[in-house]
């Protein structure tokens, strides 16, 4: 089981280099998460939904993603609530202080996903969540320590040398952790270190003399994992910001054209960014983050991802003074688009009566596109293919939203899913709209919907392009996944790391005083 000292320290990147590495090694790999908080989510051959990273991870793994790779999901829609969602279904929406209180229950259902995916694999990379080192949480935990110790994993320790304090943080989580807990911490990793390596040579000794852990890797930062899915919004922020084109991509812009600006509002709530990967790795293309307290920046394009709560967002677009920017930048002959939630909120109205995304209700949106849309308690889950629409531009993709959209602009379809016209476009052509996640994943309709934004300089073959590059995002993370493993092969003692694996023990369910079982 690999835990952190705390969040966005690298666990769920090296799980997916590392299930590459050992799958490249002819083992058969599964990644497991007893317990995710992310609205960036994927659809799972069975038909259900699981965070994305384990989606990645099961990418990582050459098989596809299962719900027993992520049994418990909490989706937030708020400060303090979430939508539950266990094996793949949604459960309903709870506090945080009633989950507390819903963990027993789910621990056994955990487990279960967990023995189904460990009788089908010689080796089960189990991930933690957030810190190691939540005392507060640990009488009920399920997703660090506490599932550690209903199967008795070995425990392999992640600190991040980039955010700074990694000794202490790694030393500290030894303090604060039970003794028997503190025991089942095997080895360490330290993560993302820049510059000479040598640096922390002594670092790395103090940390396994003072612990009695082993030292199993310090791992340099690799610039190319910026091209991997961000699994939460703090890793997306640093990402289009910081992120760098994947090397495989080269432009020979000749100064005639600007690049095509794209402005992204981030919403409280944005889901399933990980729709903006192609359009950040496409040459000629600049994203532009939109944070709370900006204004929307003149561009060519403002795209609004997906949203776990629509009516919350479209009431926080409304209050950052961003629906005028939009008015204002359609009046300069912009294009608008919008994904999912997205799409949503550029209808005439949202209603949600049975309060699915949070307190129920109803507003009117946008208005930019006529159509409506009501929510309801059904989840709609479905991988989809297609083309755009008047074209022969492929799309590929998946479909994950509650509610209904109908509307006068539907009859001029965005997308031809499944042989069925989706979405929505403006009689204007300025505006438009879609339920599905990974439109820009395919080049060729990528492509395409740059062209109608920005006209010639992106077509295939125009002044941005030295080479072709590839037909489908995929091919740039599977270059991500190898460059990674490649990585953690040189980096961390992976034949240490196998060797402390060891079959896990039959799971039997103990009533805790005080604690309501365990």
């Amino acid at each position: 089981m690999v835990q952190g000292t705390g969040s966005s320290v690298g666990k769920s990147t090296l799980v997916a280099g590392l299930a590459r590495a050992f799958t490249r090694r002819g083992l058969r790999v599964r990644p497991f998460k007893p317990q995710n908080m992310s609205n960036n989510a994927a659809v799972t051959a069975d038909g259900g939904e699981i965070g994305r990273a384990q989606a990645l991870q099961a990418r990582a793994c050459g098989v596809p993603p299962v719900v027993d790779m992520n049994p418990v999901l909490l989706k937030p829609q708020g400060e303090t609530g979430a939508q539950l969602v266990v094996r793949g279904r949604v459960r309903g929406t709870l506090g945080a202080r009633e989950y507390q209180s819903r963990k027993d229950q789910l621990l056994s259902e955990v487990v279960e996903s967990f023995q189904n995916l460990a009788q089908q694999a010689d080796l089960v990379l189990v991930e933690g969540a957030g810190s190691a080192s939540e005392i507060n949480l640990r009488a009920r935990d399920i997703a660090n320590m506490g599932f550690a110790q209903a199967v008795d994993t070995p425990v392999v320790l992640v600190g991040d040398i980039d955010r700074g304090g990694v000794i202490a943080s790694l030393v500290g989580t030894q303090v604060v952790l039970s003794p028997e807990d503190a025991q089942r911490i095997k080895g360490f990793i330290v993560n993302r270190m820049r510059g000479d390596t040598s640096l922390f040579h002594d670092g790395m000794a103090f940390i396994a003399q003072r612990t009695g852990w082993a030292a199993l890797g310090l791992v340099p930062h690799l610039p190319t994992v910026r091209t991997l899915p961000a699994e939460d919004t703090a890793d997306l922020l640093a990402t289009l910001t910081h992120g760098t084109r994947p090397p495989v991509y080269i432009s020979v812009h000749n100064g005639d054209t600007p690049p095509l600006r794209i402005a992204v509002p981030l919403l409280p709530l944005i889901a399933n960014f990980d729709d903006l990967d192609p359009l950040r790795s496409e040459p000629g293309v600049q994203l532009l983050p939109v944070q709370r307290g900006q204004r929307l920046p003149e561009c060519d394009l403002v795209l609004l991802p997906g949203s776990k709560g629509t009516l919350a967002d479209l009431a926080t677009f409304r209050a950052e003074g961003w629906a005028q920017d939009l008015a204002a930048h359609l009046a300069r002959g912009g294009h608008v688009m919008g994904v999912c939630g997205g799409y949503q909120m550029l209808g005439e109205a949202v209603a949600d009566p049975h309060g699915t995304e949070g307190p129920a209700g109803q507003a009117e949106g946008l208005g930019l596109l006529a159509v409506q849309t009501v929510l309801s308690s059904e989840k709609h889950l479905e991988d989809a293919s297609g083309f755009l629409a008047g074209t022969t531009a492929p799309v590929s993709g998946y479909e994950m939203h509650t509610g209904r959209t109908t509307g006068a602009d539907r009859a001029r379809p965005l997308l031809m899913l499944n042989g069925v016209e989706e979405g929505a476009c403006s009689a204007n052509g300025q505006v438009y709209g879609t339920y599905l996640h990974g439109i820009f994943h395919e080049r060729a309709a990528r492509l395409a919907l740059l062209a109608r934004v920005g006209g010639a300089a992106f077509r295939l073959g125009g002044t941005w392009y030295e080479a072709p590059l590839p037909a489908h995002h995929d091919s740039v993370t599977e270059q991500a996944l190898n460059a990674l493993a490649d990585h953690l092969e040189t980096h961390i003692d992976l034949d240490a790391l196998l060797a402390l694996a060891r079959a896990p023990a039959p799971f039997r369910p103990v009533a805790t005083a005080g604690q309501g079982g365990t």
